[in-house]
Formats: C-alpha cells, sequence, structure tokens
C-alpha cells in the first residue's frame, strides 16, 4: 500500500544512539530548518546559524547516520557543493516501548528535555515577536492550559484525538500560499506527579520582575493543545 500523501512523513526513533545524536540543540535546529524551509547547502545553513561549514557538516553527518537527514546530490551546481534535506517531516519516540531498558530510557530522557528547552526558547522568542506583528496573528494564537481527571483509557483517547486534530490540519498545511506563515503547535498531556513528592519550590527573588497573569474566562478555557 503506496503512504497516505496527507499524513506526515515520520522518522521513529528507538536506537539509544539515534536519541544521543539527535539530543543536541544545533542539530535539532539544522533540523527544523530543513524541515520549515526545505533543501539547502552546508554553506546556507552554517551562515544561518553562524557556524563554520565544517562544523555544520559535520552534524549534519552525524544525523545523516540514523537517517534524520539525507544529501541531496541533485540540487548540487558542482562537485565542491553539498545539499541536505530532512529525512522526514517529524520525528517520533513512544517512551513506553523503552521501559525497563536502562540505556534507552536514559537516551531519551535525555533527548525529551533536550527537546523541551528547545520548546521554551521559541515559545519566549515568539512572545518577544509578538509586539511587532499585526493585530489578527496576534488575536489567532493561543496560549492555555486545562487540567483534568481522566482514566488512563481516557488519557490515551485523548492523544489519539489530538493526533487526529494534528494530522487534520498538517494536510491543510501548504506553504505555497502567499498568505500562510509557519505556526508550531506544541502538544503535552500527562499525569500529574504527585506535589507531596515534589521538591519545594525555592524562595521567590525580590528582585525579579513580578508577572502579571491574566484570569479571565477567555484565558482559563482556552484550553491545552
Amino acid at each position: 500500500m503506496s503512504p497516505d500523501p496527507s499524513r506526515p512523513t515520520v522518522t521513529q526513533v528507538d536506537d539509544p544512539r539515534a536519541m544521543r545524536a539527535l539530543a543536541h540543540p544545533l542539530r535539532l535546529r539544522l533540523l527544523a530548518a530543513l524541515r520549515s524551509h526545505g533543501p539547502q547547502p552546508v554553506g546556507a545553513l552554517a551562515r544561518t546559524f553562524g557556524i563554520a561549514a565544517g562544523s555544520a557538516s559535520y552534524h549534519l553527518r552525524t544525523l545523516a547516520e540514523h537517517g534524520l537527514v539525507v544529501e541531496a546530490p541533485e540540487l548540487a551546481h558542482d562537485a565542491r557543493e553539498r545539499w541536505w534535506r530532512a529525512g522526514a517531516e517529524l520525528t517520533s519516540w513512544e517512551p513506553a516501548d523503552v521501559l525497563g531498558d536502562p540505556e534507552r530510557w536514559a537516551a531519551l530522557d535525555v533527548l525529551r528535555r533536550t527537546v523541551l528547552r528547545g520548546y521554551v526558547e521559541q515559545l519566549e522568542a515568539a512572545l518577544t515577536a509578538e509586539a511587532d506583528l499585526p493585530r489578527e496573528w496576534v488575536a489567532a494564537s493561543f496560549q492555555g492550559d486545562d487540567r483534568l481527571d481522566l482514566t488512563v483509557q481516557e488519557l490515551a483517547e485523548l492523544r489519539a484525538d489530538l493526533e487526529a486534530l494534528f494530522e487534520r490540519w498538517h494536510a491543510r498545511s501548504d506553504a505555497a500560499r502567499p498568505d500562510a506563515r509557519s505556526v508550531l503547535i506544541i502538544g503535552h498531556a500527562f499525569r500529574q506527579p504527585d506535589p507531596t513528592n515534589q521538591a519545594p519550590m525555592p524562595p521567590p527573588n525580590p528582585d525579579a520582575p513580578q508577572a502579571h497573569h491574566d484570569t479571565t474566562p477567555a484565558q482559563q478555557t482556552d484550553g491545552a493543545r
């Protein structure tokens, strides 16, 4: 059966060596750039990230060892030019599949935390950029969360529903439209840790700026995506 063109292509990561290779902030950014902007030569990627071409090539070759990126020699203009493309549109891993395997669990833990820090950096950059965006783009964006009391079966159903929703919108994504822009959607749903088992919060810094928390009903009912 041929693959469904409306569904994103996926690289499944389950080898600890691949997890360790991907758990690097620069490699994650290189992969994201190839996915967002299409195939690019090493030189262009090096300029984008302010690194030497040799360093960019090293990190790309490391990703290529695990199929995360692949060379695109047909795009080169001469024998010295090296082009690369993403191996797939998405990368996926399943934490439940590595439970009980200490090496894989440790490697995946580092990868997931590296990705999480990247999410925070991108969210902070987006908040900074909002001040210069057209009003309609700011109004269309959202940030929210919700807390539910669910059974494990209901959480699995919620995950399936969200994955189907992501796939439906992925099928509508088309960068060729003149009014389309890159939009990042981050999804997390997890069983909350028991607060009695968590480390105490550090004392507040009296010199830190005080955050303003919007508690309007609209903000509370956005829900997490």
